[in-house]
């Protein structure tokens, strides 16, 4: 059951991460077409795809790429792909939400700016790299890798959590009329921080006994170099 649902987050993760992608060559396709025409409409539309369709599924494609890493083995800061991938991740929202979202709507009213058609394109481009990241997983481990702690995969119950969330944040920005990925953004906030506390616990514990599964035993000698 553990393997199954880690599957079908998986599937969410890399079917929302392909209509993010898609959506946003959408994007750049209709604000060029704008731009070239002068056509007001088609900033329009492209405000309704950001809205109503591109908000939800970047969301959901970061959480639940960030929710894979901090339920599985692989972390968030062991693995210079992984890093780079949530850099990136963040970076895209950040630049998606507070950014183009905002030249949008001035563009759907007649205040069309040029850099908008450019930083989607970036957008895009930061896409094709995550994609290359996840298949070729470049660069090996970081130095915060911590060889002798390694967590286990989460259970059923956390991957089922996860596939649940963006449910439950889609049917909040149905009611509400807007994108609301606060859930998405506690769950993992709040999961990452209990699962960094268990990676220090095991440290600690692997720092201070003999073996991970035998504590040595007080004022027991050092094993002969021979």
């Amino acid at each position: 059951m553990q393997k199954r649902a880690r599957t079908l987050l998986v599937w969410l993760h890399v079917v929302t991460s392909v209509g993010w992608l898609s959506q946003a060559l959408a994007l750049f396709t209709l604000l060029l077409y704008g731009l070239k025409t002068g056509d007001v409409n088609a900033f329009r539309m492209a405000r309704v795809l950001d809205h109503h369709v591109l908000a939800f599924m970047g969301a959901t494609s970061a959480f639940s790429g960030m929710m894979l890493s901090a339920t599985t083995p692989w972390g968030y800061f062991k693995h210079w792909w992984v890093l780079g991938k949530f850099v990136i991740t963040v970076v895209q929202l950040h630049v998606g939400i507070f950014v183009l979202s905002g030249r949008l709507e001035a563009a759907a009213n007649g205040d069309v700016s040029a850099w908008t058609p450019v930083g989607t394109a970036l957008m895009v481009a930061g896409f094709a790299f995550q994609t290359w990241l996840s298949v070729a997983k470049p660069w090996g481990r970081t130095p915060w890798a911590d060889p002798k702690v390694k967590l286990p995969t989460a259970s059923t119950k956390a991957f089922v959590l996860a596939l649940t969330i963006p449910l439950v944040d889609l049917g909040l920005g149905l009611w509400m009329g807007n994108p609301m990925p606060l859930t998405m953004l506690v769950t993992v906030v709040a999961y990452s921080i209990r699962r960094a506390a268990r990676g220090r616990r095991r440290s600690s514990d692997a720092s201070g006994r003999g073996t991970s599964a035998r504590p040595a035993r007080r004022g027991a000698t050092a094993p002969s170099p021979r």
